[in-house]
Formats: structure tokens, C-alpha cells, sequence
């Protein structure tokens, strides 16, 4: 009965025979689409329409979020006035510019899916994507991430530092993407109910979904050249997005044990000055030469002291973990699935 074509396949070809690859129940939403929106007052009604346009042809419940970050190009009168003519769409406003994290956070809070799904507000991520991503998803996945494979941007503002930092993020966090600065991915929503997001950390969605036991996929998906409004984006991203990547460095390795890390960091300071400091007793005490005047000495105590600080800060760190999981009630470990129970 049901048909053996995709999701993807029935966009394609318009017919409505194809069932979804993964069906919901009619009786509760499916699928949230986040979208985060700053100045994007020329794409946003297009935007939706087209967004709309694709999910009616799928045959399960969704709801459209978008989250105006603070806009003052009057994208949130815009946003307004469509959600108050379209029942799908949802509008979160923000009483101020707080970023694409916070925007995320926003719209993953309050999504009502069982799948969310996330792309930007420019009109480069093409909607005709979705269930392309949604197929991927049924097959076992917890996210998607989509990847820009024909990018349509700069080549030497956009296209080449990208490249670097897909790299380095890939090889730093262990999670190897293409492309981890496309906003278009499918989430389970299970999956983000159990991460939070601060300061930028949501181009390191895929990373911190790895840390919390996600299976990841990449899909190739369309990208086209903006056509109206500026990127919000440039080289003055760089900078944040390396400090960025040291944070999700040490949760993905140190976050239940810190003392791992500044203990033995602690551990090589006291030993150097250690080693430094019997140097110089033997050099006074029994070549009876005179020491006060040498930089060795400064360095023993430098090395003696840091070494004392860094185990104090592992210390503060591991009662700042131990409080962060049990206020919250947060596991240290994650059940994908039960059996027998």
C-alpha cells in the first residue's frame, strides 16, 4: 500500500501518493521549522512562503518558528502580521539583538515536534531541502547537518576561513563535518532537549550533540547567493569562533574531570619548579654561589606558585561540576534505548 518513493522523490516529482518516510501522529505536531531572523525584512515573506509551500505537500503536522533577534529593518511589524493571517507560524520576539544562539535557544525551547529543523533567514538555504534531510533522519540518525557543497558566497571572506575552521573544528572536536557553519539540520528532539547553548556556541551544534551520544549525518543540499540584505558575517567572526572551539574542546574531554586536566598542568608547574629549585640549593649550598641575582630562582618560584593555583583551580572545577549536574539532575550519561523493560 504505502509507496517505496521518499520524501524527497515525491517533492520532486508532485505526487501525492508517497507516504513520508517517518509518520507522526496526526494528532500532535510533527515538525518545527526554527527559523532565527535579523533584518531580513525583503526575504521574510517569501521566506515562509516558500517554507509553507514545501510542507504542505508532506502529510504531517508542523508549525513554523521564527525568532527576531532584536530586527530593526521592520522585520518584526512584518512578522507580526503574517502570524496573525498563517496558523502554522509562530513569532518569538526579542526585545533586543542577543545573537544566533540565543535565537536557537528560543526556538528550540518552544518548539511543540518531534523533529526540529533549522535554517537561516536569508533565502540561501534552500526549503526544498527539508525532506530530504527528514529521509536521512528516519534511518537511524539523531541529527543532520546539511552541507553546502556548490557555496554560493565570497571566496576569500566567506569560502576560505570556513574551510580552515571546518578543519580544525573536525580534527579538535573528533566530529568531521564539511561544512559546520550551514544552519540548514534536522534534530531529534529529544536530542536538543539535552543541550545548552551560550555565548555562539551553535555552529558547534553537531559537537555537542556528539558529546551527548548523537548519531551524526551529512547531506549535500542547495545554497544560492543572497539577494537582498547584508551577511551578518565576516573575519571579525574568527577570533570568537576560536575560543569558542577551546570551550567545546575541553567539555567534550574534561567535563565531568576537570582535575584531569588542570591537575596534571598543576602537576609539570611543581615538578619544573621543583627541579629548578634543587638546582639552585645545590648551587648555594654546595658550590656556595650566590643565587639572588639569577632568573632561575624567579622562575622556580613562578612555576611553584602556578603550579599551586592550577591545582586549586581543579579543585574549584570539579565542585563546580558536581554542583552544574546535581542542581540540575543532569546525567553523566545518556540511554538511547531500553530493552526488556
Amino acid at each position: 500500500m504505502a509507496s517505496s518513493l521518499s520524501i524527497y522523490e515525491k517533492l520532486t516529482s508532485e505526487q501525492s501518493t508517497a507516504e513520508p518516510s517517518i509518520q507522526p501522529a496526526r494528532s500532535e505536531i510533527y515538525l518545527s521549522i526554527v527559523i532565527p531572523i535579523y533584518n531580513e525584512v525583503d526575504n521574510l515573506t517569501n521566506l515562509i512562503d516558500q517554507v509553507a509551500g514545501v510542507l504542505e505537500l508532506c502529510s504531517y503536522s508542523y508549525e513554523i518558528i521564527c525568532v527576531d533577534d532584536g530586527s530593526r529593518d521592520g522585520s518584526t511589524e512584518l512578522l507580526q502580521k503574517l502570524a496573525a493571517i498563517r496558523p502554522e507560524l509562530r513569532a518569538i520576539l526579542f526585545r533586543r539583538n542577543y545573537g544566533q544562539t540565543a535565537a536557537m535557544a528560543a526556538g528550540f525551547e518552544y518548539a511543540q515536534g518531534q523533529v526540529i529543523v533549522t535554517l537561516d533567514g536569508d533565502l540561501q538555504n534552500d526549503p526544498r531541502d527539508i525532506p530530504a534531510l527528514l529521509d536521512k533522519l528516519a534511518e537511524g540518525y539523531d541529527l543532520v547537518s546539511g552541507w553546502r557543497k556548490q557555496r554560493q558566497d565570497a571566496a576569500f571572506t566567506r569560502l576560505l576561513p570556513s574551510k580552515i575552521a571546518n578543519k580544525l573544528i573536525g580534527k579538535v572536536t573528533g566530529v568531521r563535518l564539511h561544512d559546520y557553519g550551514c544552519s540548514l539540520k534536522a534534530y531529534r528532539a529529544e536530542l536538543v532537549a539535552d543541550m545548552n547553548l551560550y555565548g555562539e556556541l551553535h555552529r558547534f551544534l553537531p559537537a555537542l550533540a556528539f558529546i551527548e551520544g548523537a548519531r551524526i549525518a551529512e547531506l549535500p543540499v542547495r545554497h544560492h547567493p543572497r539577494r537582498h540584505g547584508q551577511s551578518k558575517y565576516g573575519l571579525g567572526r574568527t577570533f570568537r569562533v576560536m575560543m569558542d572551539l577551546m570551550t567545546v574542546a575541553f567539555m567534550k574531554t574534561f567535563l565531568t574531570r576537570p582535575m584531569h586536566v588542570f591537575g596534571v598542568l598543576g602537576m609539570v608547574s611543581l615538578s619544573a619548579g621543583s627541579v629548578i629549585g634543587l638546582h639552585l640549593f645545590v648551587v648555594r649550598i654546595i658550590l656556595g654561589q650566590a643565587i639572588g641575582g639569577r632568573p632561575l630562582l624567579m622562575l622556580a618560584v613562578v612555576l611553584f606558585l602556578a603550579g599551586i593555583q592550577l591545582f586549586c583551580f581543579g579543585l574549584l572545577a570539579e565542585l563546580l561540576m558536581r554542583t552544574y549536574h546535581e542542581s540540575q539532575n543532569k546525567p553523566i550519561y545518556r540511554v538511547r534505548e531500553r530493552v526488556g523493560f
